[in-house]
């Protein structure tokens, strides 16, 4: 808003982006996952050629 005074703004602004970046990491590390996954074994898997029916 260019007709305004920019300096209360400008104060909202950046006093928002502190709390933003200092709450929201921690909530975000904070989160417990319900299903924790599986490891995936090393076994490769054999590919078989496949005969086209025709």
């Amino acid at each position: 808003m260019p007709q305004l005074n920019p300096a209360p703004w400008f104060a909202i602004l950046v006093f928002s982006w502190m709390i933003f970046l200092t709450i929201a990491p921690t909530g975000m590390v904070n989160h417990v996952f319900t299903n924790e996954p599986t490891p995936v074994s090393a076994e490769k898997h054999k590919n078989e050629s496949w005969d086209w029916p025709w």
